[in-house]
């Protein structure tokens, strides 16, 4: 796994090179390094979070269990398929309450909200190729090569875990992320994308949900 894990970063760097990125790291708490990445007036992590504790040390619980997930309203996170082998290259996947907090990335950032992630969309330009420009080249993680990774944002298709508690059978198709914005009591904004489309897409569900989470960089007045 670590061999993946040097092979993955060395791919992301190149990718950042050769699109003229330059490349800079954060850590969180854990001591995990991201790759970051400007894009227009935002600073973005160019990976998926995986931290295991918020950003004051407090240690965010592990939840495995189908019901215990299901019946979650505090937050919680897992790693997709209940593998931590898949925390190195897609990350964690975290409920809606874990963002919820303020504290879920490092300090000095912040999960973005539905705005700032309109402000990316927008960035970026036609809503038809917006999904390539994200996506990480080739088809190395992706089930196809569309992707274009114009910017340095390499997303990846971190899968998701259902409200309901279950791990859906078609995998890593998705990449979907949270906002830190509601829709309603029980529902939250989210953004996306799928292997079929250059597309990205916008949505909402459950805040029992389990979905992959980039941090972006908090805006000096």
């Amino acid at each position: 796994m670590q061999k993946k894990k040097i092979l993955f970063v060395i791919l992301v760097l190149l990718c950042l090179l050769f699109n003229g990125v330059n490349a800079q790291t954060v850590k969180d708490i854990d001591g995990n390094s991201y790759l970051i990445t400007t894009i227009g007036t935002q600073v973005w992590m160019a990976e998926n979070l995986k931290t295991t504790k918020f950003n004051d040390g407090t240690t965010i619980p592990l939840v495995t269990d189908k019901i215990a997930w299901t019946a979650l309203k505090t937050p919680g996170y897992c790693w997709f398929g209940n593998e931590v082998e898949s925390k190195e290259v897609y990350g964690a996947l975290y409920n809606w309450y874990a963002t919820n907090t303020k504290k879920l990335c490092p300090k000095g950032w912040h999960v973005p909200a539905d705005s700032e992630w309109t402000i990316l969309m927008t960035f970026l330009g036609d809503p038809n190729t917006i999904g390539n420009k994200l996506r990480e080249e080739g088809n190395a993680h992706w089930e196809n090569s569309l992707g274009t990774n114009d910017f340095g944002f390499t997303a990846l298709p971190g899968g998701l875990r259902q409200n309901t508690g279950v791990f859906p059978i078609f995998g890593h198709s998705y990449a979907v992320w949270w906002t830190a914005t509601e829709y309603n009591v029980i529902q939250a904004w989210n953004r996306g994308l799928h292997f079929s489309s250059s597309k990205a897409f916008k949505g909402f569900d459950f805040k029992a949900s389990g979905f992959s989470v980039r941090c972006i960089r908090d805006q000096t007045k």
